[in-house]
């Protein structure tokens, strides 16, 4: 679903609490079902939250298919030119105009720590070791 799927939705958490969900563009690179990286404004409030409160999840939707899984886990924001260059694309100028050192650009890392998967009516719990 990750790789199929344009959208995925992550999740933060705000200062009272309160969760925050994002539509965003599908993960950039994934490292199997635990590891996944997005790309996102370093000055928006997201990133702030997650700098204030690591706890995320992020959710795919298979919207024909009637199907869904969420995942659990905290998100990095990473910063780091390794990480930036790692899921830098042609293109992403229109987004960042000042290319892969762009200030505004920087990496999410989603860590999955358990999820939940929803298909033909059933939901399933699960653990990512």
């Amino acid at each position: 679903m990750a790789d199929k799927l344009p959208i995925a939705y992550i999740s933060s958490v705000d200062q009272e609490g309160f969760p925050w969900t994002k539509a965003m563009l599908k993960p950039r690179k994934r490292e199997g079902i635990k590891t996944f990286y997005f790309t996102t404004n370093t000055f928006s409030i997201r990133v702030a939250q997650y700098k204030a409160n690591p706890k995320a999840s992020i959710y795919f939707c298979d919207i024909k298919g009637f199907k869904g899984m969420m995942l659990r886990g905290t998100m990095e924001v990473l910063t780091d030119a390794a990480s930036k260059e790692m899921i830098w694309r042609n293109g992403d100028e229109q987004y960042y105009p000042g290319g892969v050192t762009d200030p505004n650009y920087c990496v999410l890392k989603f860590t999955a720590t358990d999820g939940r998967f929803y298909s033909d009516f059933y939901p399933r719990s699960f653990v990512i070791e």
